[in-house]
């Protein structure tokens, strides 16, 4: 059930040269499902405002007593605001919102994400992790360069959970990181690291093009229409 409550900045984390994070502690229990979104609203008297007023993923997961928001800093008023905050701040939230979730039930998962589309997946495997679940999980993560966001949240998952499997690509330069594939995401290497993509339940975050592009992807490989499931962010 979406509603609007407050939350003070408990903090800020810097996870890459243009991409933080920022933990807030809410005035309420918020009750989340893993790939939730939500609004933060900076402009109260204008609920329409789209420069203000935008939907970021939550990058933590449910069982947390903070919520957690990520960011691609860029030079908007919104960035501005969200950056101009200072420890206790308060913001008022909408949500949560977004119905492309995790469910406990799933037994074999995949994603094909580029770049901050990665913030409701930490979501999701977060969760997983924190309640111990055996879902055979595999992430392929595209980024430009490779300066990758929560890279060690997800090494160590990798490391200490064997049903996480995670995979990198760069395409704007020759890796140096022999962990890192170079190139963008094709049907190939999808196919390569999962033979049973057809099998798996899919979960795209990111903007249009991508999610397009992904979306091809996984139906050129033989997955079913239904085992897709995708949130486009928009005016991000």
């Amino acid at each position: 059930m979406q509603s609007r409550f407050k939350a003070k900045l408990i903090e800020i984390i810097k996870r890459t040269d243009i991409v933080e994070s920022f933990r807030f502690s809410p005035d309420k229990k918020i009750d989340f499902l893993p790939g939730q979104f939500s609004q933060l609203i900076f402009d109260r008297s204008k609920p329409a405002n789209k420069e203000l007023n935008k939907y970021l993923s939550f990058s933590c997961p449910p069982s947390k007593d903070y919520i957690e928001v990520t960011k691609k800093i860029s030079q908007s008023k919104f960035s501005k605001k969200l950056t101009d905050l200072k420890i206790g701040d308060e913001v008022l939230f909408k949500g949560p919102l977004g119905s492309c979730i995790y469910k406990d039930e799933y037994k074999k998962i995949g994603f094909l994400i580029g770049g901050i589309g990665i913030t409701p997946v930490i979501s999701i495997i977060e969760y997983i992790v924190d309640k111990k679940l055996d879902t055979d999980t595999v992430l392929i993560y595209s980024n430009r360069t490779e300066s990758i966001a929560f890279k060690k949240e997800l090494d160590n998952w990798q490391r200490s959970y064997p049903n996480i499997k995670i995979i990198y690509t760069v395409t704007d330069c020759q890796p140096k990181n022999k962990e890192c594939i170079p190139g963008k995401i094709t049907k190939d290497l999808a196919g390569e690291v999962m033979s049973d993509l057809h099998k798996r339940i899919f979960f795209l975050f990111g903007p249009p093009k991508m999610i397009n592009a992904m979306n091809d992807l996984c139906l050129e490989a033989g997955c079913k229409k239904e085992m897709i499931n995708k949130e486009t962010f928009i005016g991000y």
